[in-house]
């Protein structure tokens, strides 16, 4: 492989921001320091921009196989690239859902076809696959995906003996997506009856609301507190979740985790109203109240993770009555300009973002080598510049699906290159696929 010299740029890492060099050769960081004077295939002066690690997002549906009208691992990973995402952990509710080892293994197969970015895919847990889940090996997968409550695909567990024999056995980390089923279809019926076809996505937080988050995640907690697993909780939306967290030991000792979505840190039930089906998600966006709640959970690292929950559809399926209508939007374009944004205007500190997109995951999943600028880990890099804006507006989403609810946005800062285990995969607005990612691995 070629190397790479990034000069004169301002790192963001390991809670300092310094000025430095970085060469990287054979898809490792070789040598970080000032004043580097190796040459190499390619340089690349940063003019004193910011340079980060690459963000790490544990948390996406690429929708391949069999939901690919709305996206594949290809468009995707492209969308992820250009966002500044150099990994990503997908979930197994495709179609069909991965539930065996030769299905997950397909996945993997995909991916070494045609993702830019580098990968992994959880393995699904059913009603009636256990066998399956426990030959799952935990150093080349993330993790096990439980659904807790249903979402878009099929794939609900709710049979408590499965669920305590899943937590009991596993041997690697469970990721759940908690929100009570029984709860959920309670609210649904009864809002049915008082708005019938007329409801609108407005309803969203009442039909999935904060006494159906807080059931599913206590459940998942006193199991994991029983059984000892290792457990991480998906895109907590509420404030009412937030003592179930804890955060007096470090991330690395820590057997429960949370993460938290930016769509729950950047929009709020207000946002519905102009919005609309764009922001329908699960779990859904709460009353403004929550928002500045699980921000300071975030800040104070009750809240391990920042991620995406991206989950495209198309623009027609979107524009169906609210009861039709599928629940996720598409994000991992954007998340780090959101918090960058967000840093800008004081709520978090450029440290603390690289912490929570690109140290945390690293930590949380023991992924090896990569989450940090350090010699002898893998090439996974940003150059962001702080002074270029960047609009979102159609000719510049690279998903599939062609929209975004962020659209008409302008950020202040812009990503001008991905790096990707060594590889130049993205700079100033073009991608290079000749080097595609690689397949993560797990430090367990």
């Amino acid at each position: 492989m070629s190397s790479l010299l990034i000069r004169n740029a301002r790192l963001i890492n390991e809670g300092i921001i310094r000025e430095t060099d970085v060469f990287c050769k054979n898809g490792f960081i070789e040598q970080i320091g000032s004043g580097l004077g190796q040459s190499a295939d390619t340089v690349i002066d940063a003019k004193g921009n910011y340079l980060l690690p690459g963000v790490i997002d544990d948390q996406v549906h690429f929708r391949e196989p069999g939901l690919t009208h709305k996206a594949t691992i290809q468009s995707e990973a492209r969308a992820a690239v250009a966002g500044g995402v150099t990994s990503f952990m997908e979930m197994p509710n495709t179609v069909p859902n991965v539930l065996t080892q030769e299905l997950l293994a397909q996945k993997y197969g995909i991916a070494a076809r045609t993702s830019l970015a580098n990968y992994s895919f959880f393995m699904g847990g059913s009603n009636d696959n256990l066998d399956e889940v426990l030959k799952t090996d935990p150093e080349t997968v993330c993790g096990i995906k439980i659904f807790m409550g249903s979402s878009t695909g099929n794939m609900l567990v709710d049979n408590a003996k499965v669920l305590e024999e899943v937590f009991r056995k596993s041997p690697m980390l469970i990721a759940t997506h908690c929100e009570d089923e029984g709860t959920i279809r309670a609210n649904a019926a009864h809002y049915r009856e008082v708005y019938g076809d007329s409801a609108t996505a407005a309803i969203h937080p009442l039909v999935r609301n904060e006494e159906a988050c807080l059931k599913s995640s206590s459940m998942a907690v006193e199991l994991a507190r029983k059984h000892n697993t290792r457990l991480h909780i998906l895109h907590i939306s509420t404030a009412d979740e937030l003592a179930l967290f804890d955060n007096t030991v470090p991330l690395k000792e820590k057997r429960i985790t949370a993460e938290v979505c930016v769509h729950h840190l950047w929009f709020d039930a207000d946002d519905y109203a102009r919005l609309g089906n764009l922001i329908k998600c699960n779990p859904a966006i709460k009353a403004p109240h929550h928002k500045p709640q699980l921000w300071q959970a975030l800040l104070d690292d009750r809240l391990d993770i920042i991620a995406t929950d991206h989950a495209p559809h198309t623009w027609d399926e979107k524009q169906q009555p609210y009861w039709q209508a599928p629940s996720g939007l598409p994000l991992v374009q954007h998340p780090l300009l959101l918090m960058l944004e967000a840093a800008s205007q004081g709520k978090i500190s450029l440290e603390k973002v690289v912490e929570k997109m690109c140290h945390a995951p690293a930590d949380c999943f023991q992924i090896d080598r990569r989450g940090y600028v350090r010699e002898g880990y893998w090439a996974d890099l940003v150059l962001v510049d702080p002074a270029q804006k960047t609009v979102v507006a159609k000719d510049t989403i690279q998903y599939q699906c062609s929209w975004s609810p962020l659209e008409g946005t302008v950020f202040g800062a812009a990503v001008t290159h991905t790096v990707v285990s060594g590889h130049v995969a993205y700079a100033n607005g073009r991608f290079d696929d000749t080097t595609l990612g690689k397949r993560l691995r797990f430090a367990r």
